[in-house]
């Protein structure tokens, strides 16, 4: 198959720009939703949150937070659930769907990059996510329990960087996982691994920095920990100076080699497309 040639952010920033904007107004129309998305995100933040405060009581220090830092860690990874989509998914399914459906040979002919088409429709969705499932939870969760928020607009700016990086490595996971339905007939299942190995190795599941023993520093070296625990440390303080810049640079070296790496697999994919069902 012929592919027309693919053209980069500078050349099309306003067409990309267009697709983020498209994909924010996609998602807004599902208002009801998001308002199923909010009270799901609150109730079961209240429920992880009163199973830390009972360990967090047995347990004091535990990964070296407090209390309050532990309920802010809660409350901010029902923040970021639907915004970095820390259960897979996040409007990449369907790029799965149209590479298995052979739909996609639409998109190659489209004079834009596959790749950076698909990050701006997915910087969309979680611009979306976070104002609409991210703000509410994250605001009930500091009427009732004492968090550990900022009182500076640094750290709140900081933060707010902090998790576009995040969303960066979080999309660049899922693309690979997306691309890989290239060779797969069916992606399902290795897209249901990948969402269980995000939960765990973001801190969804418990903070990374209470893992036993040595294992805590190797999964806070891993693509993941840039998802949800750094962002978190951000917010809550625990990274700061040199630390905050370590994160930072964490963070986009590892969405910089992902994003590579998508480039790399994006580009064996369509040397020869195989089209599965037509």
């Amino acid at each position: 198959m012929r592919v027309r040639r693919e053209r980069g952010w500078g050349e099309h920033g306003v067409v990309y720009a267009a697709v983020a904007a498209g994909s924010f107004r996609r998602y807004a129309t599902y208002r009801i939703a998001t308002v199923a998305g909010v009270f799901t995100n609150t109730v079961f933040g209240f429920i992880v949150a009163y199973t830390y405060i009972a360990l967090w009581d047995e347990r004091p220090h535990l990964g070296g937070y407090d209390q309050a830092q532990a309920l802010t860690f809660v409350w901010t990874a029902q923040a970021l659930l639907a915004t970095a989509a820390l259960m897979g998914g996040g409007g990449l399914d369907e790029l799965q769907e149209r590479i298995r459906t052979g739909d996609i040979a639409v998109d190659l002919y489209r004079p834009a990059d596959l790749q950076l088409w698909w990050l701006a429709a997915d910087l969309g969705r979680a611009g979306l996510q976070l104002l609409g499932r991210g703000v509410a939870p994250m605001a009930v969760g500091a009427l009732v329990f004492p968090l550990a928020l900022p009182g500076d607009a640094l750290t709140w700016g900081c933060f707010l960087l902090s998790v576009l990086f995040g969303v960066l490595v979080s999309f660049a996971l899922r693309y690979l996982v997306a691309l890989a339905s290239f060779w797969l007939l069916d992606g399902s299942g290795l897209a249901m691994i990948s969402g269980l190995a995000c939960m765990f190795f973001t801190g969804m599941v418990l903070p990374l920095r209470v893992f036993p023993g040595g294992s805590a520093e190797v999964v806070q070296l891993l693509p993941w920990a840039a998802i949800l625990q750094v962002p978190a440390d951000v917010l809550m303080g625990v990274r700061s100076g040199d630390g905050l810049v370590r994160g930072l640079v964490f963070q986009a070296g590892w969405a910089g080699a992902l994003l590579a790496l998508g480039r790399l697999v994006q580009s064996a994919a369509t040397r020869k497309v195989v089209v599965h069902g037509g």
